[in-house]
């Protein structure tokens, strides 16, 4: 065994207190986030199907929870994790081809990520308002 002496200083690993918040390191963690909200909104689709398959009586109670505020707020928070999820997902597969790692490029694309993901969002729900008739 090597001879430590108990005064010995050793460096300590930096803490999140230490690090400067980026757009970067937020967007890391809003990823992870809609990763998980996509696990439970997945159970959403999956309410939908049962509930299709199992007959009008329990496909009108679905129908009533997605029609009403908190649903439609539930299903737009979904399309957005699903967006910006997928353009995450995108972003990191550029980075996995060596590019992107610039600062400037870095910023942009994590730019693009978040604008994206609310202009695709409600992109497609003005598309199925216009498809669907209305509110």
């Amino acid at each position: 065994m090597a001879d430590v002496k108990p005064t010995t200083v050793r460096p300590l690993s930096p803490h999140l207190q230490i690090y400067r918040p980026m757009l970067t390191m937020m967007m890391s963690i809003v990823h992870r986030i809609t990763g998980a909200a996509l696990f439970f909104g997945t159970l959403l689709m999956v309410w939908w199907l049962v509930a299709a398959a199992s007959g009008p009586s329990a496909y009108a109670t679905f129908q009533w929870f997605a029609g009403s505020f908190i649903g439609r707020l539930v299903l737009f928070g979904y399309t957005w994790a699903l967006f910006h999820h997928m353009l995450g997902g995108i972003r990191h597969f550029i980075w996995d081809t060596g590019r992107g790692f610039g600062p400037q490029e870095r910023e942009w694309l994590v730019r693009a990520n978040v604008i994206g993901s609310v202009a695709l969002t409600i992109l497609t729900w003005i598309v199925a308002y216009a498809v669907r008739g209305g509110v």
